[in-house]
């Protein structure tokens, strides 16, 4: 029995409508979805929210995650409130966030505590909201570092302040999977793609390293699918044999 629930980011199709993606993840095999909150799923739009959840329903997915754009340390914390409202409309507890606006190289010591403090504060609305807030594995944020995100992980010190995990693109796959070893504690969900640089190829060419990447990882843990090779819904089918193939090798 697997411990992965395989799903998709919706953001890989933002032009294609909520239905049409379900349709094409049921058919694909897929069960779990994340939506993102600039163009499926607006957190001030309650009756697509609504909508959303009844379809989620229809075809037998869950929401597994809220993904939204709130940067700790830029978006007033005031709107955290409104984007786990949404989340729990769509049926979810856990949300994307990213932490900060630029590399935590670029980060002076004051600039690091002010973040952390605000991380902390997020940390205990999401307690009380009981809501899960997991940061963005990204660069230009201050976990686009292993050891960086480590840090923040511990000053934060909450089961309700979590991580994200995906490669980095511009990195070795060695360094990726020590950013996944270093993470994997803290890790709610992962992004699942195959990437080298600007150039995004079929995971079916990925499946080696991405075995590798997984066996960082224990416990139960979505894999969603972030982007086609192509931008192609019809594209979809493909890569979800391909996970499914990365998932049954392991």
């Amino acid at each position: 029995m697997s411990k992965y629930t395989l799903g998709l980011v919706s953001i890989s199709f933002r032009g294609v409508p909520v239905e049409e993606i379900l349709l094409s993840m049921k058919q694909a095999g897929l069960s779990c979805v994340e939506w993102g909150s600039d163009v499926h799923a607006p957190k001030d739009d309650a009756d697509r929210l609504a909508q959303i959840a009844a379809l989620q329903q229809k075809y037998a997915i869950a929401c597994c995650s809220y993904g939204t754009y709130f940067r700790l340390g830029d978006t007033p914390l005031e709107e955290l409130e409104g984007y786990i409202a949404a989340a729990k409309v769509l049926g979810t507890n856990v949300l994307r966030l990213w932490c900060g606006t630029k590399n935590s190289g670029e980060y002076s010591t004051q600039e690091k505590e002010n973040l952390f403090a605000v991380c902390k504060r997020a940390a205990a609305m999401a307690a009380e909201n009981e809501v899960i807030l997991c940061m963005e594995c990204h660069n230009g944020t201050f976990t686009d570092a292993p050891d960086a995100a480590q840090e923040l992980m511990c000053a934060v010190d909450s089961n309700h302040f979590q991580m994200y995990w995906q490669p980095n693109q511009l990195k070795t796959v060695e360094e990726n999977r020590r950013y996944a070893a270093c993470v994997a504690p803290h890790t709610k969900h992962v992004h699942v793609f195959n990437w080298e640089g600007n150039n995004r190829y079929p995971l079916a060419q990925g499946v080696q390293q991405w075995q590798e990447y997984l066996s960082c990882f224990e416990g139960d843990r979505c894999l969603l699918l972030e982007f086609m090779p192509d931008d192609n819904i019809e594209s979809l089918n493909n890569e979800a044999d391909a996970l499914r193939k990365v998932v049954d090798g392991l």
